[in-house]
């Protein structure tokens, strides 16, 4: 019989944090939805209050299926698009 251990070897992060901007005025904010119920409407209405309180510009929206990652051409094109992403879970 074998018997294998759980514990894994930890690595160090390959890629780093992105710097947070100064201000959120003007900044241009895209969502990733990740077409789950009610996922698209808070992202939406987050959006929607940091425009009014901080003058952010939604520019794009994309989707992909919450069970997969994002595909590389969508990544890329948000990352030409804008400056934030927004990205998240509902249900």
């Amino acid at each position: 019989m074998k018997i294998y251990s759980p514990e894994g070897r930890v690595g160090s992060a390959s890629v780093g944090l992105a710097k947070s901007p100064t201000s959120l005025a003007g900044v241009k904010l895209g969502i990733l939805d990740n077409t789950k119920p009610n996922a698209g409407h808070f992202m939406h209405s987050a959006v929607e209050a940091l425009a009014e309180k901080h003058g952010v510009e939604l520019v794009t929206v994309g989707e992909k299926n919450a069970a997969l990652p994002a595909p590389e051409d969508l990544i890329e094109g948000l990352s030409k698009e804008v400056q934030i992403v927004l990205t998240g879970s509902a249900d």
